[in-house]
């Protein structure tokens, strides 16, 4: 599964400096953060409304594309920020062994 998400970071990466009117990943960096993060806002929305739909009807493809189009705007907005999905990976695996809510206690408030 990795292995999808480091791929998916290193074409991102590498579409950063594409021509913004060839590339959409392009386009949305020439646009700048508050772009990117307008569509991660966007496809989270997409999301939810995929997800109550999905509730009621059983029908879960729509969630999943939905939440592959979150994903991949967010894997945009890691890119911009210097970050990747390992950075996220290696979060969600120190968490382990530790409750979410211990988890959520430990922040700094």
């Amino acid at each position: 599964m990795n292995d999808v998400l480091e791929r998916l970071a290193q074409v991102l990466d590498a579409r950063k400096q594409a021509d913004p009117d060839t590339s959409y990943v392009a386009s949305l960096h020439a646009k700048g953060l508050n772009k990117i993060l307008e569509k991660v806002g966007e496809e989270c929305t997409e999301t939810l409304l995929a997800a109550k739909d999905a509730e009621h009807s059983g029908d879960t493809r729509d969630v999943v594309y939905e939440t592959a189009d979150l994903w991949f705007h967010s894997m945009v907005m890691l890119s911009r920020l210097g970050l990747g999905p390992q950075d996220v990976i290696d979060e969600l695996a120190s968490r382990f062994d530790l409750s979410g809510l211990e988890e959520k206690a430990s922040r700094n408030p």
